[in-house]
């Protein structure tokens, strides 16, 4: 398992009303966070510069995809001859002796033209199998480039967009692309040699003859001007409805448990059922809007044919033109209009694709988390105190969830910041670990702002136990291990039983090899907090987080992992969440936060001597 992860896990919650979510890098939920603060809003779609970017993307296969050209280039070469020769053919059988007739050079021209279609399809089974590994490279180096963007997006990208919109775009937008993106591309290129080819034999056969072939290039365009600008609006609508979708279920079959406590069943299905008919109803749109096209392009084709034999018969009436070269010509007409219906097609058909590629491009060009300072420096070992000097902060820059907090949290010393949902307690975690910057004011540690510190060193020294916690698939041995990859199995025993997680651990099928997972709920809450804690016990970081950390066990077991989180807490700086004020009389400061502001400070008995917010909330 990755290193560096620590904590706990995440739920996402799409209400108006719901707590805002925020997520520690090492795995876990902060609290809160901007989520309700933002809306979502559509930007503005580009088609030329989502096709800049995806010409961009083949430039990295340039070296394959001049290859590729090249058999494309010879194919065509060969193929675009063969209606020159056919035109030979019948004036040379128009020429036969009937009496004593030669078939030499009639066959001749068509073992030629037979082996000129054995060569075509050498060249392109070849170029079809080099574009499918090319294309697929494309793909593959598009959706790891995604992922790793989602690693390194600030943290507010995530808490103002549904993780099933996300995963929409990591799954059904990149497949989007892969389906098309060989086929279009290989059309493209093809039909583009192919028509170019055709007009120049054309030309050179007959110059009279070739303007009505001509006439097909600006009614094409036309044709596919108009009906590709309406479909590709609803081929939009369609992949934003599908990422809806993705949404709806995945939260749906991540707290189906919840679904069913509050006998929702009903009115899920019902959000799923209309969400599902706006998909339908723009696909349906979409796809019939896209069929016009194709019977458009064919009765142009006809249109074409007939003009070139009957304008062609005239001519060569009157001598102009030789029977073969009409018998060419409509062959090239057939060779330069039908390209032009595959590359109408084509761009018809990547309307889907460049819907799905717009929404890809759309989070690459996110701008990542703030970059280090050039001076930035390592985070020193020994971290001391921590201070916050009249820390202000809004998520939206209008309403400020923090006001002027000042506080000096001491090394080794225990700070529990309690308050109401929503007073900001969570925030002041976050900005102490930089998933967001102050707005003003400063941050501390060592007596230097943290943004002077390099933001992996920052992290690397916090631990988190959260009250939901994250478990990755696999082992339970892996999952303690997961905040310390080279610890050992002992080492990993060892911090199991300081956290009293190793007898339940024992008396699992497999013990310490049972394997888990985050999505399934094969473990209590309490197991899986035991889990967590035994993971921050095995990281040596020097500051601790605890977040509502025994909230979601029995009291025989909170008894317990208060004994964990004592030991665990001997010699960190430790910051504690808590509404169970129970859990925190022993803290060295407690913080009350309330609108953003500190209330009151101090410890449990002064606190409680002042009679003040802490001892309402106390005595409740």
């Amino acid at each position: 398992m990755s290193s560096g992860h620590r904590g706990a896990g995440s739920r996402h919650n799409t209400s108006p009303n719901a707590p805002e979510i925020a997520f520690h890098p090492r795995g876990g939920r902060m609290g809160a966070g901007p989520a309700a603060r933002f809306g979502s809003t559509e930007r503005a779609k580009n088609t030329k510069g989502t096709l800049r970017e995806l010409f961009s993307v083949y430039l990295k296969e340039g070296k394959l995809l001049f290859v590729i050209l090249i058999l494309l280039l010879l194919s065509n070469t060969v193929l675009l001859y063969v209606p020159t020769l056919i035109g030979k053919a019948v004036d040379a059988v128009g020429k036969l002796d009937i009496r004593r007739p030669d078939y030499r050079f009639v066959m001749t021209i068509g073992f030629v033209i037979v082996f000129s279609y054995f060569f075509d399809y050498i060249c392109t089974t070849l170029q079809g199998w080099l574009m499918a590994g090319t294309s697929q490279r494309i793909v593959k180096s598009l959706r790891k480039e995604l992922f790793v963007k989602t690693q390194t997006l600030p943290l507010i990208y995530h808490d103002t967009h549904p993780h099933g919109e996300m995963m929409s775009r990591l799954t059904n937008d990149i497949d989007n692309i892969s389906t098309t993106i060989a086929a279009s591309t290989s059309q493209l290129m093809n039909s583009t040699i192919t028509v170019i080819g055709s007009a120049v034999f054309m030309f050179l056969l007959s110059p009279v003859l070739t303007p009505v072939v001509l006439i097909a290039v600006p009614l094409v365009i036309i044709l596919t001007k108009i009906i590709a600008s309406r479909s590709r609006v609803m081929f939009r609508n369609q992949q934003r409805e599908l990422g809806i979708l993705n949404g709806t279920i995945e939260e749906t079959i991540y707290g189906l448990r919840m679904v069913k406590a509050f006998h929702q069943e009903e009115n899920r299905i019902r959000s799923f059922e209309e969400t599902n008919r706006r998909l339908l109803t723009h696909s349906t749109n979409a796809q019939i809007c896209a069929g016009y096209l194709m019977p458009l392009m064919n009765v142009l084709s006809n249109f074409i044919y007939t003009l070139v034999a009957g304008v062609g018969g005239v001519l060569a009436l009157n001598g102009v033109i030789s029977v073969g070269i009409i018998a060419s010509f409509i062959a090239y007409a057939r060779l330069f209009v039908r390209p032009l219906n595959d590359i109408a097609g084509t761009f018809n058909t990547l309307q889907s694709a460049l819907a799905g590629a717009e929404r890809v491009f759309d989070v690459l060009q996110e701008e990542d988390e703030a970059e280090d300072t050039k001076d930035a420096a390592d985070l020193p070992e020994t971290v001391g105190d921590i201070t916050f000097h009249n820390v202000t902060f809004s998520y939206d820059g209008e309403k400020e969830v923090l006001k002027k907090v000042s506080f000096l949290a001491e090394k080794g010393k225990t700070i529990a910041l309690v308050g109401k949902t929503g007073a900001g307690k969570t925030t002041i975690v976050n900005l102490l670990t930089r998933f967001y910057d102050v707005s003003d004011g400063t941050i501390e540690i060592n007596h230097k702002d943290i943004k002077e510190y390099k933001r992996e060193s920052l992290l690397k020294a916090f631990t988190v136990v959260l009250q939901d916690t994250c478990l990755f698939t696999g082992t339970i041995l892996e999952n303690i291990r997961y905040g310390k990859p080279e610890a050992s199995r002992d080492e990993i025993i060892a911090a199991a039983r300081a956290a009293n997680a190793d007898p339940f651990i024992r008396r699992l099928p497999h013990g310490y090899e049972t394997v888990v997972s985050g999505s399934v709920d094969s473990l209590s809450q309490g197991q899986r907090q035991l889990i967590a804690i035994a993971r921050a016990v095995l990281c040596p970081a020097p500051i601790l987080i605890l977040d509502e950390a025994t909230s979601s066990v029995d009291a025989a077991t909170e008894q317990k992992i208060s004994q964990a989180l004592l030991r665990l807490g001997k010699n960190r700086t430790s910051f504690v969440i808590a509404h169970r004020l129970s859990t925190i009389k022993n803290a060295d400061t407690i913080l009350v936060i309330d609108d953003g502001m500190i209330a009151e400070s101090g410890t449990h008995k002064e606190l409680l001597e002042k009679n003040g917010v802490y001892a309402k909330m106390y005595h409740g």
